[in-house]
């Protein structure tokens, strides 16, 4: 090779960024359609659609969304703040989410607040900076009814889920908590327990304070008088300590409610290491059904809350919100339901 010679980009192996003139070409169509296409427009026929797409992938041609949204104004991502994402409750939680906006065409922000308000709100100030079109926030231990001023004077559309903060005034999708309480509450006097006792988190959460009022006014309907509720734990190790001080009482329970699942599978494991058989020495009741439940030894009882179907309701109660700004105000509480297992 001479000196002052170039490569060609076919001798190079590279290829320059395919065009949607191209793609328009290679599918028979015009620009235009090839634009609906890309813009997921219901206009164009699922052939056509289907034609277009196999050229887009044939001639290698990448939409640039980001140019699209300096055009349209429109990001078409969500952001969702979540407390704990380790919590297997709110994988499925978030599986619902995804899969709603997918179907969308929304792409999903997830975040941890670890139940920090800061961390929540530098979150929130970082996605509206990158435009995103809504928020889905199951705030954090201690968030400010400041926040929600905030966004509404943003014009950012948001749904709260599972916790609600602020009042009444805003969208907001939850497992209706003191159903599935009295449900518990109701199932266990049922099988001749008169000692029951509720181990609520440790976090003073609107869904925390919900399960403790359906217990008290449970147990009391019930004719069981105030019931007892344990001091709150955050963890299931935080759970297993609390086992050893009920039973060294004089007149222990004899059934258990837990906040959630994660708690429950603490106290199991706690019984358990004592030689307390759970189930047949002591009932314990969890919440949310996630995987894990149904594998403990025992099988866990527990109240089903549906995480993937709550998900599923607020994205699409989001989306609603995006499209009429100004509708009223909705609050959907999904009806859970008691799984009986060996517990």
């Amino acid at each position: 090779m001479g000196d002052g010679e170039k490569l060609s980009p076919r001798s190079t192996g590279t290829r320059r960024g395919a065009t949607i003139v191209q793609v328009a070409e290679a599918a028979g169509v015009s620009r235009a359609t090839v634009s609906l296409v890309l813009r997921q427009s219901p206009l164009v026929a699922d052939e056509t659609r289907e034609r277009v797409q196999q050229s887009i992938s044939a001639v290698g041609y990448v939409y640039n969304r980001g140019a699209a949204q300096l055009r349209s104004g429109v990001s078409g991502t969500i952001g969702v703040i979540v407390p704990e994402i380790t919590n297997p409750f709110y994988a499925e939680l978030l599986s619902g989410i995804d899969d709603t906006l997918d179907v969308d065409g929304r792409l999903c922000f997830v975040a941890n607040s670890a139940d920090s308000p800061e961390r929540q709100e530098r979150f929130i100030r970082r996605i509206r900076e990158r435009g995103v079109e809504g928020i889905i926030i199951c705030a954090a231990e201690g968030s400010s009814p400041l926040l929600l001023g905030r966004m509404r004077d943003w014009n950012l559309p948001f749904v709260q889920i599972l916790r609600s903060f602020g009042g009444d005034a805003s969208d907001f999708v939850a497992p209706d908590f003191a159903m599935g309480t009295r449900m518990a509450v109701e199932y266990l006097v049922s099988k001749g327990h008169d000692r029951i006792a509720l181990l609520p988190s440790a976090k003073n959460t609107s869904a925390a304070r919900e399960r403790i009022a359906a217990f008290t006014s449970a147990v009391r309907q019930c004719g069981l008088g105030a019931g007892l509720v344990l001091p709150g734990r955050s963890s299931r190790f935080d759970a297993g300590e609390v086992v050893a001080e009920v039973l060294s009482r004089s007149n222990p329970p004899s059934a258990i409610i837990c906040h959630n699942d994660l708690l429950a599978l603490g106290v199991v494991v706690a019984l358990r290491q004592l030689g307390i058989v759970p189930g047949v020495d002591l009932s314990v009741v969890g919440f949310d059904n996630i995987p894990e439940s149904s594998h403990s030894v025992p099988a866990l009882t527990t109240v089903a809350t549906l995480p993937v179907e709550v998900g599923a309701r607020a994205a699409s109660l989001l989306l609603r919100r995006i499209m009429r700004p100004a509708g009223p105000a909705e609050r959907i509480l999904i009806s859970p339901h008691l799984v009986v297992r060996d517990t």
